[in-house]
């Protein structure tokens, strides 16, 4: 009935809107591939901004608020939320959030011309139309199973909705529903400079022993591990913990992710020496894939 309901009472924006989105609560990288395709779309001349649900922020008054603007964070961090803030580090167009997408669409339009607008989580944003949805997979989805059981926020199914599926490069593509869909592989990795030796390795993200095993792969063998859950904010129970965490594993330092660093707010200097490893995201034949994504969208518009 929600399907249906949308189906005839979405809106549409002004601008090109493309979704990146998922199945699961978390764990796919949607914030990194929003970044990289920003940028990709950026560098095709288009004027780009990036519209977020902000999860975690303080609920403002207004419907919706620009967070950041040329690599700049106009807001506090708990007004922005943690991914928008982590984005705002490397992204130089607008960033905005709002619960109802459009607003935020809105609003960045009014700040100056807009060629695109990626919606970073919006697969399930159902309310609003756009011109292309990605949808990003793990290995693990093909076998998962629907909240509370397992992860799923919908059944696999419902990736027919998507216009193109981004997979890892390991993963089997039968296991996918993917008939009649864009197939993209990624390889996601980590960027480890300058990492202390045996490091206590901690985390607040949706799949934690992923992070661990990517360190692994990079020659990086934890002394200690500690895991929160995804967005925690650090609180000085939660420093004192990972010090005397360093101390009894006798570990070099600590490690973590951006997310996480951005989480840490000023507890990220009581954290000594402390290596923050950003998640890179390498799309096969990344040129090709987003001339494709234009090409579809282009031969979809009606003709003026």
């Amino acid at each position: 009935m929600r399907r249906l309901y949308w189906r005839t009472m979405k809106e549409r924006a002004p601008v090109l809107t493309v979704s990146v989105g998922n199945l699961t609560v978390g764990g796919t990288s949607k914030t990194p591939f929003t970044l990289f395709l920003a940028r990709r779309l950026q560098s095709h001349g288009l004027r780009v901004g990036i519209v977020s649900r902000g999860y975690g922020r303080q609920r403002s008054k207004a419907p919706a608020e620009l967070v950041a603007d040329d690599g700049r964070l106009k807001v506090s961090l708990e007004d922005a939320g943690d991914e928008p803030a982590m984005m705002a580090k490397t992204f130089t167009g607008p960033i905005a959030v709002a619960d109802r997408r459009l607003d935020g669409i809105e609003l960045l339009s009014k700040l100056g011309p807009l060629d695109a607008v990626i919606l970073d989580d919006g697969f399930q944003h159902r309310a609003l139309a756009r011109d292309f949805d990605i949808v990003l997979l793990t290995s693990q989805d093909g076998e998962d199973r629907l909240l509370p059981a397992g992860r799923l926020r919908e059944p696999l199914r419902n990736v027919r909705r998507a216009d193109a599926v981004v997979l890892p490069g390991g993963a089997a593509p039968e296991k996918f529903p993917l008939e009649g869909k864009l197939v993209w592989r990624v390889r996601r990795g980590i960027l480890p400079q300058h990492v202390p030796p045996r490091p206590v390795v901690f985390c607040g993200i949706a799949r934690p022993h992923n992070f661990v095993q990517q360190l692994r792969a990079a020659n990086i063998e934890p002394a200690a591990e500690a895991f929160y859950h995804d967005h925690h904010n650090y609180r000085e129970k939660d420093i004192r913990e990972l010090l005397q965490l360093k101390q009894q594993s006798e570990a070099g330092g600590f490690l973590t992710t951006e997310k996480d660093a951005i989480n840490l707010g000023n507890h990220l200097y009581a954290l000594h020496p402390l290596s923050v490893v950003p998640v890179t995201m390498e799309l096969q034949d990344a040129a090709n894939a987003v001339d494709t994504m234009l090409r579809v969208i282009g031969e979809r518009k009606p003709p003026a």
